[in-house]
């Protein structure tokens, strides 16, 4: 049975064996299912799944609306429930940061992303990645996980959170799931909805770029770029905010060897994002 609380001091008196956490801000989709799937796996039916909902305001920057957020706990919670989650933990702002007021929250508190914190989605939304690195080190120390799921799909926040724990010597271990896709290749993400008919038929577009730049990535970086910028210029909708190759961890792109095609795009008033890893050859 799938149990619904609002404060963690209930999480230690419902939990058995070891736990993994799911951390959400709602609005949820198949992809969150499958970090609930994966995050069963690494616990067992012995274990406890925990999934998180919780809209972190310390995450949102300037000009981005925390009160338009889709909340949306009733579905969130039959679909926990479905997946057979132990325990979906919804607190407020005073239950996770021992203060509802945010903006009385001393700066101190709110962790340091560091230069990596800085680029792409970072220069993109000043400040986000402090606060979701805030939120992620919380939750976990309030749930007590020994597993932390992540998707792919947000590859700069995975890179983050996986750093951040080994930084500060957390006994937790930070699981990476690839991304699910909907039937025209287009990464799951709460975001999806606000797309129009004719935008959500244009976003189809940022899956088929990110395969041609893999696709091309024998060829070196530039031509991976190029060919993934082919692509999106077959749409004026799309607006790229970046189009990039970088080795695994975001630093720069080998000559050759593993990297990480990473795209970010406006479609109207969407930011979108997608990720894959590739295999660089040196350019002729």
């Amino acid at each position: 049975m799938t149990i619904l609380i609002k404060t963690h001091r209930e999480i230690s008196k419902l939990c058995h064996g070891e736990i993994a956490v799911v951390m959400t801000m709602g609005a949820l989709h198949e992809g969150h299912a499958e970090l609930m799937r994966v995050a069963r796996e690494c616990v067992g039916s012995a274990g406890t799944v925990i999934v998180t909902v919780f809209v972190n305001p310390t995450q949102f920057g300037a000009g981005e609306d925390f009160t338009k957020y889709p909340r949306t706990l009733d579905g969130d919670f039959r679909m926990c429930a479905t997946a057979g989650v132990d325990i979906v933990y919804a607190p407020d702002a005073l239950d996770v940061y021992g203060t509802a007021d945010i903006s009385a929250l001393p700066a101190s508190e709110i962790l340091d992303a560091g230069p990596l914190g800085m680029i792409l989605e970072g220069a993109a939304r000043p400040g986000h990645f402090g606060g979701m690195l805030t939120v992620v080190s919380k939750l976990q120390e309030l749930t007590g996980a020994r597993f932390a799921t992540f998707g792919e799909k947000d590859y700069q926040q995975l890179v983050l959170v996986t750093r951040m724990f080994a930084d500060r010597e957390v006994p937790v271990q930070v699981i990476a799931v690839p991304t699910v896709r909907e039937t025209d290749g287009l990464a799951f993400s709460s975001r999806n909805r606000y797309l129009s008919e004719h935008e959500r038929g244009c976003a189809a577009l940022i899956p088929q770029a990110v395969e041609a730049a893999v696709a091309a990535a024998h060829d070196g970086q530039g031509a991976a770029i190029a060919a993934g910028l082919a692509v999106l210029a077959k749409e004026p909708a799309i607006k790229v905010d970046y189009f990039v190759v970088t080795a695994p961890d975001l630093g720069p792109a080998p000559i050759s060897g593993r990297a990480r095609v990473v795209v970010a795009v406006r479609i109207g008033a969407t930011r979108l994002l997608d990720n894959a890893s590739c295999d660089l050859g040196a350019p002729a």
